[in-house]
């Protein structure tokens, strides 16, 4: 498969926003996020991006289709409860770069395209002077019953990028699930790396 990575800023992520979002929800109703996503929260999360300064969206394409895409903004462009783990501790969110979402359709993993969109990300937080980049993973119980028996998590894949997770930095966020009635709080693991 021929795919083509390309950073997309402000408009470039409007013109695609539609097929954006469709990716989003289909990628993360898989384990471990299990969302049972909505088009137009899709779209409204998606035009943050559009919005902030700096804001990027990396998005691989077999010919004219949106496989994977990953975003980026400067965290404090993000959402307050985003950057709560690092105000409450006194960290300047100013010069941190916050990597959002990182999906790909299933038939396209392992081909490298991960560590590209990874390399787009850092390049644009270098380029913005960032001293770091931080990113959250959803925590799960190992016994959770929605669990494949072949998963592997994407953690020796993260730590061989150079990031780790930050011992207490965990942030709560909502979204619905399949099978719930309502959005409920998820725990969110933060990882870092310093530049």
């Amino acid at each position: 498969m021929a795919v083509t990575i390309e950073a997309l800023t402000g408009v470039e992520i409007l013109s695609a926003i539609n097929e954006l979002a469709a990716l989003r929800i289909t990628v993360f109703a898989e384990w471990p996020y299990l969302y049972d996503g909505d088009d137009e929260y899709e779209r409204e999360y998606l035009r943050e991006f559009v919005d902030a300064p700096d804001g990027v969206l990396v998005a691989a394409y077999d010919g004219p289709k949106i496989v994977g895409a990953a975003t980026a903004s400067p965290m404090w462009a993000q959402k307050a409860e985003f950057r709560a783990p690092f105000e409450a501790r006194g960290i300047d969110t100013e010069n941190l770069f916050y990597f959002g979402e990182s999906v790909l359709l299933p038939q396209y993993r392992g081909q490298g395209i991960g560590h590209a969109f990874f390399d787009a990300r850092e390049e644009q937080a270098l380029n913005c002077a960032a001293s770091a980049a931080t990113f959250a993973g959803v925590i799960r119980p190992d016994d959770h019953p929605a669990r494949p028996k072949d998963y592997r998590p994407l953690d020796a894949f993260w730590r061989k990028r150079g990031y780790a997770p930050v011992d207490g930095f965990v942030t709560q966020l909502a979204w619905k699930e399949h099978g719930e009635a309502e959005e409920s709080p998820k725990p969110m693991q933060y990882w870092l790396r310093e530049f």
